[in-house]
């Protein structure tokens, strides 16, 4: 066929002789005035049927108001159409769908026109179901959400390839268990997860329904030997007595044909995919080739999404089991915190108490999610909190830390991630009011004095964890009056995940300067209004810790300065004696005054310079510390029967409650704890060691 007008009689009469296709020949009213009857739909009508009617009255199903205006546009403008699909019910097979190319050209000699029908029902149906697979490809990839991918396979699959479609799901197993391989039981249960129908249908169970399927049905032989099985239904089917009121909407919206495909990974069975047809071409063994299909891909999603969600909860579970439980009581800050575990991975926060009624406040972050993560995390906040309760200066807890932090990860785990963790650490002592700060790739600490105003420090950017070895780190220290606000978060709260010194991160803070700006509010008031304001990351983890600072009055802190002569040791005891009859703690001077002989004649014999006593009364502790100029650290051990010395520290040991050595620039301290209310742990035994030792 050309494409100008046609004018040879003798070329139609061949063409409508020997054309594969089926010919139209209309006149100027729209009529059939020759056919050729090869066209597929009109094979068994009779010519009465076609000759001298319109399209419309022979093929009232098949797009005939398409058509219609399709040929009213060729015989008015004059211009030929080619190949536009058309689909319908064939005129004398109504039970069969047709899809076919209509192409149309206008005669030369008179008004009317020709019409090319080709039959491409086949082609198009295989188009379709390629289409319809390539749609399932193409969604269900976008997601790690179990729900979300049961509703994307659903979507894609109706209206376009079914007209009803369900998943139903095997409940996870409470212990973390695979799914089973091999048959099921009919007893378990399937939850019905997703379902996509037109508006209307009622569904053979409700979504969020658990229950097992009805036995024996297609659904239990299905999920006995994983096969899909195309099922075409009748309402006489035995299985359908099974249970006749759940299957009535089944029956109800005229269901003629099913697909019941099983959902199977790494030899589990997941759950089912089902679909419903009720239009005029039932389902046919392509379809069920297309079905099994989208059932192998979607049960590889969704496998992948519960072992994600599965991974998922265990991380979550371990990142909250290795976070500290209640933050403890202390004189020095008050404290309060929000953790959101979003992400499921490394977010962290501790607060530790130090010697000398210090604080550290520390937030960290790792890099990545999951288990992994979360391990990681949970090895990183122990090893701070031992270096911490080492009394170590905060640059050297942190260059020991990246130490560790580059043992937990190989060189293409570094590769993979620029940096291991994050980490911010603040040390806040009450006595001298002074703060602390350093940071390892971490967003800097907020802090904020007592009337609400920002307080502009410069802590400097020290590299992430885990990044380069031999790294080195810079504190800044500030003295806060009473009263003021430190404020500690991760990137996940900032919304800064992308953005980490830039002006996101750079407005995120103000945004949480101007929370913090009445800081005489309860902090966990503050908290919540940070979470409200600051709309944190959903897809990683969020911590904030508050701390609001405190100092110790000075009439709570006793210090005298002594040279390093032997006779300053009853100095010493005397000088302890006073001051705490002073505090109303005299029932504790003989315990104190045995402690502190120890500790200054150990700083006496063994170390250099004068020696410094300090006495702290902090609410239900009291401390008591002694600092000489040598900054070796003493050796605890056990004196034998016929030493001389050598029982000192082991003295020290058993009056206190904690006791420690913290490690100055240039010097060392020995530090003692004791709480107050309790009896000294084994006085009677540590006296007799005192005495033992012939001091």
């Amino acid at each position: 066929m050309t494409d100008g007008p046609v004018d040879d009689a003798a070329v139609l009469d061949a063409l409508f002789a020997g054309s594969p296709q089926g010919l139209f020949l209309l006149d100027g009213d729209r009529k059939v005035t020759r056919y050729n009857p090869s066209a597929r739909g009109v094979r068994a009508l009779p010519a009465e049927a076609v000759l001298g009617h319109y399209v419309e009255d022979f093929a009232p199903d098949l797009g005939t108001h398409e058509i219609a205006h399709l040929i009213d546009e060729v015989l008015t403008t004059g211009e030929p159409l080619r190949n536009r699909l058309i689909r319908g019910r064939s005129p004398s097979e109504p039970h069969r769908t047709l899809a076919v190319q209509v192409s149309l050209f206008p005669l030369r000699d008179g008004p009317g026109l020709v019409g090319v029908v080709e039959d491409v029902t086949e082609r198009q149906a295989a188009a379709d179901r390629l289409a319809v697979l390539s749609t399932v490809h193409r969604t269900l990839g976008a997601t790690l959400d179990v729900q979300a991918s049961a509703d994307a396979l659903v979507a894609a699959l109706v209206p376009a390839f079914a007209d009803a479609a369900a998943v139903d799901l095997l409940d996870d197993d409470p212990a973390g268990a695979e799914p089973p391989s091999g048959p099921l039981p009919t007893s378990v249960p399937l939850r019905r997860v997703a379902f996509a129908a037109p508006d209307g249908v009622r569904p053979l169970r409700r979504t969020g329904d658990s229950r097992p399927f009805p036995y024996p049905t297609p659904y239990t032989q299905a999920l006995n030997d994983s096969h899909a099985r195309l099922v075409q239904v009748t309402p006489d089917d035995p299985w359908l007595k099974t249970d006749p009121d759940g299957f009535a909407p089944l029956l109800g919206r005229t269901v003629h044909s099913m697909i019941v495909a099983p959902l199977t990974a790494r030899d589990g069975v997941l759950g089912l995919l089902t679909l419903y047809r009720s239009r005029v071409d039932a389902f046919e063994e392509d379809d069920l080739d297309v079905a099994r299909q989208a059932a192998a891909t979607a049960a590889s999603h969704l496998d992948n999404a519960r072992r994600y969600r599965r991974e998922h909860a265990v991380a979550s579970a371990l990142q909250r089991r290795l976070q500290p439980g209640a933050t403890p009581r202390l004189s020095a800050v008050e404290t309060a915190n929000v953790y959101l575990p979003e992400g499921a991975g490394g977010a962290w926060f501790d607060v530790i108490p130090l010697s000398g009624a210090r604080v550290a406040l520390v937030v960290g972050d790792v890099a990545g999610h999951g288990i992994e993560a979360a391990a990681t995390m949970g090895q990183l906040r122990v090893a701070l909190r031992t270096l911490a309760l080492q009394d170590l200066e905060t640059d050297e807890v942190l260059t020991h830390l990246d130490e560790v932090a580059g043992q937990l990860t190989s060189v293409d785990a570094r590769e993979a991630h620029p940096y291991l963790a994050t980490c911010a650490v603040t040390v806040y002592d009450p006595v001298s009011r002074q703060c602390t700060m350093m940071r390892a790739g971490h967003p800097a600490p907020v802090l904020v004095d007592p009337d609400g105003a920002p307080l502009a420090v410069d802590v400097p950017l020290g590299p992430s964890l885990g990044a380069e070895g031999g790294a080195a780190f810079q504190p800044a220290v500030v003295q806060l009056p009473p009263g003021s606000l430190i404020a500690l978060c991760t990137n996940g709260l900032l919304g800064a995940e992308g953005d980490r010194e830039g002006d996101g991160e750079t407005t995120a803070v103000h945004r949480l300067e101007h929370v913090l700006a009445t800081p005489s509010r309860p902090l966990q008031e503050l908290c919540d209004t940070a979470v409200y304001r600051m709309a944190p990351s959903r897809y990683d983890d969020a911590v904030l810790l508050l701390a609001r600072t405190d100092s110790l009055p000075p009439q709570r802190v006793a210090d005298w300065t002594l040279p390093a002569d032997a006779s300053v040791v009853g100095t010493a005891r005397r000088l302890v004696g006073q001051q705490l009859t002073a505090w109303d703690l005299a029932d504790r001077a003989f315990t104190t005054e045995l402690i502190i002989s120890e500790l200054v004649t150990n700083a006496i014999l063994y170390g250099e310079g004068p020696v410094r006593l300090r006495l702290i009364h902090d609410q239900e502790r009291l401390l008591a510390e002694v600092t000489d100029a040598n900054s070796a650290s003493p050796h605890l051990r056990h004196a034998r029967a016929g030493d001389e010395g050598g029982r000192g520290l082991y003295i020290v040991m058993r009056l206190s409650a904690h006791w420690g050595v913290r490690h100055g620039r240039r010097d060392k301290t020995i530090w003692s704890e004791q709480r107050l209310g309790e009896e000294p742990a084994d006085l009677l035994a540590a006296v007799d060691a005192f005495d033992t030792a012939g001091v």
